[in-house]
């Protein structure tokens, strides 16, 4: 009998993606969800609300292994303090749900694995390139972060192996980050954000469903591991590639700090800021990335 995988967040653009990459290697998938579905030949569906603080707890009793996805996007809405509660309730309150019901049943997983962010790093610009042991920033990017990651912790206190995937820009067919970016770019109105000098770790959907079956699969990987390419993408490279798939280049000027701070509020410093972040960590493990060339990705993504 195939070993079972429960997603959260298992409907969203990674969830989709990752789905299909487990059913692939030979897993069974269950996904919880808000609504009510009815299960497919593909995946078993349990019925989850955190805001009632409710889970259907035979899909934790039934799992083999647990990957959490949920959450609130971080720039899907304005930074008010309510939208910045949702932000890292979201992460974390499912977490504390699955680790009540795995401690009181004295239930045991091969694994979980947590999503997390390069946000941990923090909001800021800098040449210096973070690694796993780069001390987490204090700002709100950071602490949202850290409390993802404990909350993880707490289910590795239960002996249960906990990997934590920190996770730059993802990039996808018309999806995630580039389902923003392309319509502009399309119209042939791209610009480049801030200074342009800001740092946009990212990586390609296929490598990031890649690494959470690795870490599954790897018995030896435990503790965060960041997910994105070394190669010190910019936001102008970034920007003035996606231009150039288009056949024009960026005419417009940068678009101003103090701009995108009126538009976006606290949110601007997601896009103002960005940090240099090493993979060395995971190819270590011998894990491969398929997609290292910016140009290569973007022209997969969008053609």
């Amino acid at each position: 009998m195939a070993q079972n995988v429960l997603l959260t967040g298992g409907s969203g653009f990674i969830g989709k993606h990752l789905t299909d990459v487990l059913i692939e290697a030979g897993f069974s998938v269950s996904v919880l969800s808000r609504f009510d579905r009815e299960d497919t030949p593909r995946v078993t569906y349990y019925k989850w609300d955190i805001k009632k603080n409710y889970i259907d707890k035979n899909a934790i009793l039934n799992a083999d292994y647990i990957i959490h996805l949920a959450g609130e996007g971080i720039v899907e809405k304005r930074w008010t303090k309510r939208r910045k509660r949702a932000i890292i309730e979201s992460r974390v309150r499912p977490v504390e749900m699955i680790y009540s019901i795995l401690e009181k049943n004295n239930k045991k997983l091969e694994a979980f694995v947590s999503a997390s962010g390069i946000g941990i790093y923090g909001a800021i610009t800098s040449h210096n390139i973070c690694t796993e042991t780069t001390a987490p920033a204090d700002d709100f990017l950071g602490i949202t972060c850290q409390k993802w990651e404990n909350a993880a912790d707490k289910i590795a206190s239960l002996h249960i192996r906990t990997v934590k995937i920190r996770t730059g820009i993802v990039l996808g067919k018309n999806e995630g980050f580039l389902k923003k970016m392309i319509p502009t770019f399309k119209s042939g109105f791209g610009a480049v954000l801030g200074s342009g000098k800001q740092y946009l770790p990212w990586i390609h959907i296929e490598d990031l469903c890649q690494i959470y079956l690795k870490s599954i699969e790897d018995t030896k990987l435990e503790g965060p591991y960041n997910a994105c390419i070394t190669d010190n993408t910019t936001n102008a490279r970034f920007s003035k590639t996606l231009a150039k798939l288009y056949d024009y280049s960026i005419w417009l000027p940068k678009v101003p700090p103090f701009v995108l701070k009126i538009m976006l509020g606290q949110m601007s410093v997601a896009v103002l800021t960005g940090q240099r972040i090493s993979s060395e960590k995971i190819q270590k493990t011998g894990f491969e990335f398929q997609f290292t060339d910016l140009e290569k990705t973007l022209i997969n993504c969008i053609k």
